[in-house]
């Protein structure tokens, strides 16, 4: 096959190639000889969407993303019954000043922090392989870890969840150089526990 034969097949299809990926490229069609975010329009006209943005915006979605709301509702913590959410708040204020004590003799371990719950009363939860709740209400483990650096960094500390009813929970942290208790309801696939980003 000649050079001016082979230049006539390929040709063609490079033009061709050149023009999907053109219309294709992030989902936005441009016009040729502009670049991606350039407005085709003139320069005293403005644009009620000058970035790019969808002009679609789930309500309360947070920085505004579409579908913000949607995208991150594993992260959402279910609804608390108010008589629920009382009780909840009056579970904390008896959690607070023992976590407050511990913090302060810089005892933050799972282990010391699980020992002085657990004499409140409180009985540590137990669960299926399943994931069915077998009974109990209270859980302490250690704080997940993090990326940071060149790999995942678990730091020193307790996080703490006591669930008071099925739709509330107690929960709380304790590190070095904080600690915190609030209340919430559970998230749909990780209980008291608020899941991590999903990426």
């Amino acid at each position: 096959m000649s050079t001016s034969m082979l230049a006539r097949r390929v040709l063609p299809a490079a033009v061709a190639l050149a023009a999907v990926a053109a219309l294709t490229s992030c989902g936005d069609l441009h016009a040729p000889g502009t670049t991606p975010g350039a407005s085709s329009r003139p320069s005293g006209t403005s644009s009620p969407s000058a970035s790019g943005a969808s002009p679609y915006v789930e309500p309360g979605a947070g920085d505004g993303a579409p579908h913000h709301n949607e995208n991150n509702a594993y992260r959402l913590a279910g609804e608390m019954a108010p008589a629920h959410a009382a009780d909840a708040e009056r579970e904390a204020a008896r959690i607070r000043p023992v976590l407050k004590r511990l913090w302060e003799q810089r005892k933050w371990n799972p282990e010391t922090v699980r020992t002085a719950l657990l004499r409140l009363g409180y009985e540590e939860e137990r669960v299926a392989q399943d994931g069915k709740r077998l009974g109990g209400t209270l859980t302490v483990t250690g704080l997940p870890s993090h990326w940071e650096g060149d790999g995942p960094v678990t730091p020193e500390g307790s996080r703490v969840a006591l669930r008071v009813h099925d739709d509330a929970c107690v929960t709380a942290f304790l590190q070095q150089s904080n600690f915190a208790v609030s209340t919430n309801g559970p998230y749909p696939e990780t209980g008291c526990f608020q899941p991590p980003y999903g990426h």
